[in-house]
C-alpha cells in the first residue's frame, strides 16, 4: 500500500491534523507555504549568493549526500545548522561573499540579440527575468544583422550583446571594423547549423559538383563562413574562386532562396528548418557532421564595459549562464520553445523551433530524422576553439603575419571568468582550457596551430 495521503499518517516528522510546525492546515499547506518562501528568495541577488555559501559548506562537509541525510534525521535540522555553525563562520563567510561582490554599477542595461535559436539563453534569461534575480532590468533589443551588432556595441548603444564566436576576436584585432578590446566570458550554443541548399539541387549532392553555386553566409567573422570554407576545401572547391559567397542578414535568406538569388545558404537555426517548412529547401547536413559540438554564438562586451562595470558584468554572465544551464536540459525544450518562438523574440512558428530544440525534424526530402544534439548549450568558452578561429582567419586572408594564437584567445576568452562564474552557481568547469578536436576526420590539435594550418588545402 503506498502513503499517498495528503496529510501524511506514516510519516514519523508529522502531527496528525496539522503540519509538523503546528501553524498550517495541513502537511502539505506547510510545504506549499515554505516552496513559495524559497522562490521568493531565488528572486534576490543577495539571498542567491548567502544561500549558495551556506550549502557549499554543508556539501563540503559531507561529500556524500546519503551521510548528510543520515545525520540531519538522527539530530534534526536545527540541532545540525547550531553544531554546523559553531565549527564554521558561516554568517562571516555570506558577508565576505556579498562585500566582495558590491553593489551593481549599472542596473538599466540594453543587451542586442539577433532572433536566432543561438540567442536562447540570452531570451530566456529575459523571459524567465533571470536578469531580474541577480537585480538588472535588462531591454532585449531584437537586431537584423551582425555589422550592426558590432557597430552598436562599439557606438555603446549596446551595453553587451550576443556575437557570432569569431566577432570577438576580430575586432579585438580590428580585422573588419575598428580595433577595440573585447572579451567574451561565455559561450552560449554549440551546434545548431545547418548547410541548406534549394529544392532544386535535391539530386545535386557532391560538393565537387558545385561550382558556380551561389551561398549566403550571415558574416564573414563567423563560424558559418569558417565551417564551409573549410567543408568546400576539403571537397576540392577553391571558397573563394569556384563559388559566390554573399554576406546576407539570416532573416532574408529563405526569402532570397526562394526567388533563386541563392543557391543554398549557411547559418543558425530556424531558418534552415524555416525553409523546409516553406518547401524551398532540404537540410543538406547539420554543421555537428563537420565538427561535432562545434562553437557558434557567444556573449560578448567591450573591455572598457567589463573594467568600468565588474559587478554589473559579473550578474550579467551568472544570469546567462543560469538561463544556458536550463535551456540544455531536453525535458525543458518544449517550453522553451513556446516561449521563445513569439514575434517579440524569435517570430517563428512554434513548431519550427520545437523541431530545431527537441531535434526531431523534417529535413526537406521527406525524411523525419532524430538528432537531440542538434543544437546544445555549454557557455564554457574554450581557447582551442578560439586558436582554431584564428588559424581561419589567416588561413583565408583576414588577418596577416604572425599571429600568437594562444595570447589573443586567451586575452578575450574569459575561461577562468566563466569557471569562477560557474562554481558560483554550482556548476561544474573543465578543468582545463584547450583540448584537441576532430573536424572533418582530422584532428586539430591547438599547441601546433601553424602545423595544422599548413596540412590544410586552398589555403589563401
Amino acid at each position: 500500500m503506498k502513503d499517498e495521503n495528503l496529510y501524511r499518517p506514516y510519516a514519523a516528522d508529522v502531527a496528525l491534523g496539522r503540519c509538523s510546525c503546528g501553524q498550517h492546515g495541513s502537511q502539505h499547506e506547510h510545504d506549499a507555504e515554505a516552496a513559495r518562501a524559497r522562490s521568493l528568495r531565488g528572486e534576490k541577488a543577495e539571498s542567491l549568493s548567502t544561500d549558495f555559501v551556506e550549502a557549499a559548506l554543508v556539501r563540503a562537509i559531507f561529500p556524500q549526500d546519503a551521510t548528510r541525510r543520515l545525520f540531519l534525521k538522527a539530530v534534526g535540522a536545527n540541532a545540525a545548522m547550531a553544531a554546523i555553525a559553531s565549527m564554521m563562520p558561516i554568517s562571516d563567510l555570506q558577508a565576505m561573499t556579498l562585500d566582495k561582490a558590491g553593489p551593481l554599477e549599472k542596473k538599466d542595461l540594453t543587451v542586442g540579440f539577433l532572433p536566432i535559436t543561438c540567442a536562447t539563453p540570452i531570451i530566456f534569461a529575459g523571459a524567465a527575468d533571470f536578469y531580474g534575480r541577480e537585480g538588472l532590468n535588462v531591454t532585449l533589443q531584437k537586431t537584423a544583422g551582425w555589422a550592426i551588432v558590432r557597430d552598436k556595441v562599439l557606438a555603446k548603444e549596446f551595453d553587451a550583446s550576443h556575437m557570432l564566436s569569431p566577432m570577438p576576436l576580430a575586432i579585438s584585432l580590428g580585422a573588419g571594423s575598428t580595433a577595440a578590446p573585447m572579451v567574451m566570458p561565455v559561450m552560449e550554443n554549440i551546434n545548431g547549423n545547418a548547410i541548406t541548399l534549394h529544392l532544386k539541387h535535391k539530386n545535386n549532392r557532391d560538393p565537387r559538383n558545385w561550382k558556380g553555386m551561389k551561398f549566403a553566409i550571415p558574416f564573414d567573422y563567423s563560424m558559418h563562413n569558417f565551417l564551409l570554407r573549410h567543408y568546400l576545401a576539403a571537397h576540392g572547391i577553391d571558397p573563394d574562386k569556384d563559388v559566390q559567397l554573399r554576406v546576407m542578414a539570416p532573416p532574408d535568406m529563405v526569402a532570397n532562396m526562394r526567388s533563386g538569388n541563392i543557391d543554398g545558404f549557411i547559418v543558425a537555426e530556424p531558418f534552415n528548418q524555416r525553409a523546409v517548412y516553406e518547401k524551398v529547401g532540404f537540410i543538406h547536413l547539420l554543421t555537428s557532421q563537420i565538427w561535432d559540438n562545434h562553437p557558434c554564438c557567444a556573449f560578448a562586451a567591450t573591455e572598457d564595459f567589463v573594467n568600468q562595470h565588474p559587478n554589473t558584468f559579473a550578474a550579467l554572465v551568472r544570469s546567462i549562464i543560469r538561463a544556458t544551464a536550463y535551456v540544455n536540459k531536453a525535458e525543458n525544450r518544449k517550453g522553451v520553445a513556446e516561449m521563445i518562438a513569439p514575434a517579440n523574440y524569435l517570430n517563428q512558428p512554434q513548431t519550427v523551433v520545437e523541431q530545431v530544440l527537441v531535434g526531431r525534424y523534417a529535413d526537406g526530402l521527406g525524411q523525419v530524422l532524430n538528432a537531440p544534439d542538434r543544437i546544445a548549450f555549454d557557455p564554457f568558452p574554450w581557447h582551442s576553439m578560439g586558436v582554431w578561429m584564428l588559424t581561419q582567419m589567416k588561413r583565408w586572408g583576414y588577418i596577416k603575419g604572425e599571429v600568437n594564437y594562444k595570447d589573443i584567445a586567451e586575452r578575450v576568452y574569459l575561461a577562468t571568468d566563466a569557471k569562477k562564474r560557474m562554481a558560483e552557481l554550482g556548476l561544474d568547469a573543465p578543468a582545463q582550457t584547450y583540448r584537441k578536436h576532430m573536424i572533418l576526420g582530422k584532428e586539430f590539435d591547438p599547441a601546433q596551430p601553424e602545423a595544422y594550418l599548413k596540412g590544410l588545402p586552398a589555403a589563401a
